[in-house]
């Protein structure tokens, strides 16, 4: 089975033979930086390069090309390199692309000789780079493992090769230059365009891979300071930190975005322009044969779709990807960012017209001899004047584009695959139990006070690289917000009146665990994921129901310590006997009774009934489970855990905060908005979930 890798993560090799194949967009240069223990190279003859396509234990393409086969031999490397790092550069001259962005993100692939996949890593995010240090190999206590870097370079391939330490970068990127356009290095032009579905590329993902940092990732927790990048790539890159729904931002807003940096707007009452920046435009229709005669009708349109005026319609996947769900996934990260930028300059243009109005006050009552009469009056109004045209512009400006995202909005919901729609979706229809696995979950929606109509699916990558942790604490619902008003008129039930209600706000947490973990089963084949459940209290039985009685629960969870004890010791046997199978490349030695399926550990009410020793489990699994399949979702409130002091602050900090009613919780660390957290709940009295656990039940049964 193939891990799918995103920015920073890493996975253990189990053979030193392997193959590194790579799928871009278009032609690019392929080479290889061999370094120390610190990454430090010892100089040009340690980068194979098309120019130089042998060096020991390795040999590169010597050509420029849009698929790449790179052969390693980790066992021939010289004793002194610890790390292989897989550089990928766009060339010049050859009438290709100029930036990684203006394509299909490119993919890299680990291989045996024999093709079988062990990891592959998406390079997702990159915008402006022409250069990128993919993957790196690298030697930890006489064994292997492979790293997703990402690092992208604006300054092209000879920034990237002097930040691997070569003093005589500039030259060495001459050289490959020059090798490329003597033909030494024949540029091979890229594969067709591909139709939507999975892909059938050799040495590709299908698509299916998230990031968390889109994380994983997920946007930055405010309480608990912001998460890793899942796409950002450090300060060299150009691409900015990703956060909710991921994946990367253009390198403008790294820094912050500003008003200046929204994209041109159509002057007030023209045609919406829906060609977002960075997004594919469906290409031009052929020309019409002799034998299928042009419609009659206005001219159709280069850039897809038109209503009846001629204006650009949304569409569903305009985005880049290899995959139906890559485009939309990255679409929806597309409408995350255009959604933050406009809001962002919204508020800067408002905040400058007030300011600009408090000093225009404070000049008109400067002249003490101007403070009173008509001419004090009118200066105000003036004024006052000025900063309600500023604003009103302003607003103007931000409706015009939420009419664009609200456009399309409401033709990207409708196709969203299962992973990604809500539960109220008509996709959880007409469900079957795929065969392949996701490449991202929906674990809820986000949205800004500017319009409370327009909700973003919050993605991640899978597999989870952070653990969940759903907010039970009637504390945590406090703290002031931008939007605490407008999260405190929209709490459910009982939860409307005054101070949240303890009791009701556990029984929303454990459903949102159950909502989460119902998708999490759904969403992957069947038997390939599964879930297990520690309860000492008993008091998460009504929320199970769904899952025991489909099946996919076993049993209710046992009650007590030795309920505790039980679940843990058998997870921690998995993760040991896992990574001792993966080290020592021994897959087939492991014990018949073992389940490989993916593990999802729901924990409610914690840390009721946790010891030491099964507190000191529990922090293993959150650190070393994931790596192997084993994930964590607590339940719990965080104010139960005081007695424990700051031995559990780090458990914290690991896991996303998500709540079980809609929060102003999550940060983005690229603007600084505010979100509005909706947990993934079904409609009120919806049996949709237990529809779908039942028709998984069935698949789970048949032969």
């Amino acid at each position: 089975m193939t891990a799918e890798l995103v920015r920073g993560q890493n996975h253990p090799l189990d053979r030193t033979r392997v193959e590194i194949r790579v799928a871009a967009g278009g032609p690019v240069v392929a080479g290889v930086a061999l370094g120390d223990e610190q990454g430090r190279l010892s100089g040009v003859e340690a980068v194979a390069h098309p120019g130089a396509p042998r060096r020991t234990g390795i040999e590169v393409p010597r050509q420029a090309a849009a698929e790449h086969r790179i052969a390693v031999d980790l066992d021939a490397l010289p004793a002194a390199v610890h790390r292989v790092s897989v550089l990928l550069a766009l060339p010049s001259g050859i009438g290709g692309l100029t930036a990684f962005g203006a394509a299909a993100a490119p993919a890299v692939t680990v291989t045996g000789l024999d093709g079988t996949g062990i990891v592959r890593y998406t390079i997702t995010g990159l915008g402006a780079e022409s250069a990128v240090v993919a993957v790196e190999l690298y030697r930890r206590q006489d064994a292997w493992k492979v790293r997703a870097v990402g690092q992208g370079y604006a300054d092209g391939l000879p920034a990237m090769l002097r930040d691997q330490g070569l003093t005589q970068a500039a030259e060495l990127a001459a050289e490959i230059e020059e090798a490329v356009g003597q033909g030494q290095a024949r540029a091979v032009p890229a594969p067709a365009p591909m139709t939507a579905g999975r892909s059938e590329r050799p040495g590709t993902a299908p698509s299916a891979a998230p990031a968390q940092d889109r994380p994983s990732p997920a946007p930055a927790t405010a309480a608990d300071g912001p998460t890793p990048s899942a796409t950002g790539a450090g300060a060299a890159s150009g691409t900015g930190a990703a956060a909710g729904p991921g994946t990367g931002v253009g390198a403008k807003y790294a820094a912050g975005a500003k008003a200046g940096d929204l994209p041109s707007t159509p002057a007030a009452g023209g045609p919406i322009d829906y060609r977002h920046p960075r997004r594919r435009s469906t290409p031009a229709p052929a020309a019409p044969t002799p034998s299928s005669p042009r419609p009659a009708g206005p001219p159709p349109s280069a850039t897809g779709p038109t209503a009846p005026d001629g204006s650009p319609l949304p569409v569903a996947g305009d985005a880049a990807g290899w995959s139906m769900d890559e485009r939309l996934y990255n679409q929806v990260w597309g409408m995350f960012e255009d959604l933050a930028r406009s809001v962002a300059a919204y508020r800067s243009a408002a905040d400058f017209a007030e300011t600009r109005l408090e000093q225009e006050l404070d000049r008109a009552l400067a002249d003490p001899r101007a403070r009173l009469g008509t001419a004090g009056d009118a200066a105000r109004a003036t004024a006052r004047d000025q900063h309600a045209t500023l604003v009103t512009q302003a607003r103007a400006a931000l409706d015009r584009d939420l009419a664009q995202l609200t456009a399309e909005s409401e033709v990207v919901e409708p196709a969203l695959p299962p992973a990604f729609a809500r539960w109220d979706n008509p996709v959880w229809q007409g469900y079957h139990v795929p065969v392949e696995r996701p490449m991202a979950l929906r674990l809820g929606d986000l949205h800004l006070p500017e319009v409370l109509d327009l909700r973003i699916p919050m993605l991640v990558r899978l597999p989870l690289e952070r653990g969940l942790w759903i907010d039970s604490g009637p504390e945590s619902y406090g703290r002031p917000g931008p939007d605490r008003d407008i999260g405190r008129r929209e709490l459910p039930g009982a939860l409307t009146d005054g101070a949240p209600d303890e009791t009701e706000l556990r029984r929303l947490a454990m459903e949102s665990a159950v909502a989460i973990a119902a998708r999490l089963l759904a969403i992957h084949p069947a038997g390939d994921f599964a879930v297990q459940v520690i309860d000492p209290a008993g008091a998460a039985a009504p929320a199970l129901a769904p899952l025991v009685e489909s099946g996919a629960l076993p049993a209710y969870p046992l009650p007590g310590a030795k309920g505790v004890a039980a679940v843990l010791e058998g997870l921690t046997r998995r993760v040991e006997l896992v990574q001792m199978a993966v080290r020592h490349r021994a897959a087939d030695a492991l014990p018949a009774d073992l389940d490989t399926a993916e593990q999802l550990l729901i924990v409610h009410d914690f840390p009721h009934g946790f010891d030491d020793r099964a507190l000191t489990r529990l922090r293993y699994l959150a650190d070393e489970g994931p790596a192997v399949g084993v994930h964590l979702m607590l339940v719990a409130d965080r104010a139960q855990s005081r007695e424990y002091g700051p031995v559990l602050d780090p458990l914290w900090r690991s896991l996303l905060r998500l709540t079980p009613v809609p929060d102003a919780h999550l940060a983005d660390p690229w603007v600084g908005h505010a979100w509005t957290y909706e947990p993934p709940l079904a409609p009120p009295g919806s049996q949709v979930v237990r529809q779908v656990l039942g028709r998984l039940a069935a698949a789970r049964r048949a032969p």
